[in-house]
């Protein structure tokens, strides 16, 4: 075996166990003497998942030299996090389907969705409390914050087929890119990272969170319903003028133009294999995933300042995974 493959292999294997720390961390911190609290937050935990954002933290922990279980908390923390969003985002998008299953709103209804995003929210600063590090504590609640701001903006842009390229970035940068970078950030926090360090490691946090979510919405149309996990054309459904048809718009027909603005407009897509076409037809979804290749590619870069091993590894594979996929 080459060295290479043995290095992948004993990343992988460092990297699969700590995770199965994660999960404890996970199901431990998920109990509640509310039975419907476990019931649901159980349901939307154990879908599985990508797990990206702890994995962030992770491997810049590691990389920088961090050991002990403060990781594997802090893991978890914005684990919770990003799952509390995804019961929020559910409810105001009224969705049915994620990760291939019945959304917990579906199932349970949306204030019990709401209300358990809560919770999770809650428990979320129980667990970085322990941790008791300030600095710890002011990048959380920072992100949480940007994040909140981040739905309240894409609220205000649904429905607006004008919606600038730039402001569309902007919700990105503050809806998804913010707890990446926050992850990535936590970790190096951990490492003891000097100045310039962290502010690497955050910037790779905040290109791969903005890359990973120019490539979902191209997914949106280009995608499978089976593999997706959701609904293909839920987007356009929402009212969400996101860069591919953005940049379809840009492209196309008047005519065609015109239906795009009105599916924008009404969310109505009676039409939509001729969306999806038009977006297709335009070259905008291979736009879009050069925009996404061009942020992992500054991504990349800001790996410089990290020794080589095990985990400078992994993320250079996460950045490729992060592109490179079909859900």
């Amino acid at each position: 075996m080459s060295t290479t493959s043995t290095s992948d292999a004993a990343g992988a294997d460092f990297l699969a166990l700590a995770m199965e720390r994660v999960d404890e961390v996970i199901r431990t911190r998920l109990s509640s003497k509310v039975a419907l609290v476990d019931q649901i937050g159980r349901y939307i935990v154990e879908a599985g998942g990508k797990r990206v954002r702890p994995r962030l933290l992770l491997l810049f922990a590691d990389a920088l030299g961090h050991e002990g279980s403060a990781q594997h908390e802090l893991a978890a923390t914005v684990e919770f996090i990003h799952t509390a969003t995804l019961l929020h985002d559910d409810v105001v998008d009224e969705s049915s389907l994620r990760r291939g299953r019945a959304t917990a709103n579906a199932l349970f209804g949306n204030a019990a969705s709401v209300l358990v995003g809560d919770f999770l929210y809650s428990r979320a600063f129980q667990m970085m409390v322990s941790v008791n590090q300030m600095r710890v504590l002011d990048v959380v609640a920072d992100a949480t914050n940007v994040i909140a701001e981040g739905e309240v903006l894409q609220l205000m842009n649904m429905h607006d087929p004008d919606l600038a390229v730039d402001d569309y970035l902007q919700v990105i940068r503050f809806k998804t890119a913010k707890l990446f970078e926050a992850s990535a950030r936590l970790g190096a926090i951990l490492g003891k990272a000097d100045a310039a360090t962290e502010e690497a490691c955050a910037d790779f946090g905040r290109r791969l969170g903005t890359a990973f979510q120019l490539v979902d919405d191209l997914l949106d149309y280009e995608g499978c319903s089976e593999e997706l996990g959701k609904n293909v054309g839920d987007d356009i459904r929402e009212g969400k003028a996101t860069l591919p048809v953005l940049l379809a718009m840009e492209r196309c027909s008047p005519e065609e133009r015109e239906m795009l603005r009105q599916a924008i407009r009404t969310g109505e897509v009676e039409g939509l294999s001729q969306i999806i076409e038009v977006v297709r037809g335009t070259g905008a979804i291979e736009a879009t995933r050069s925009a996404a290749e061009e942020e992992i590619a500054r991504a990349r870069a800001n790996l410089d300042v990290l020794p080589a091993g095990r985990a400078r590894e992994a993320l250079l594979e996460l950045c490729i995974r992060a592109v490179h996929r079909s859900s």
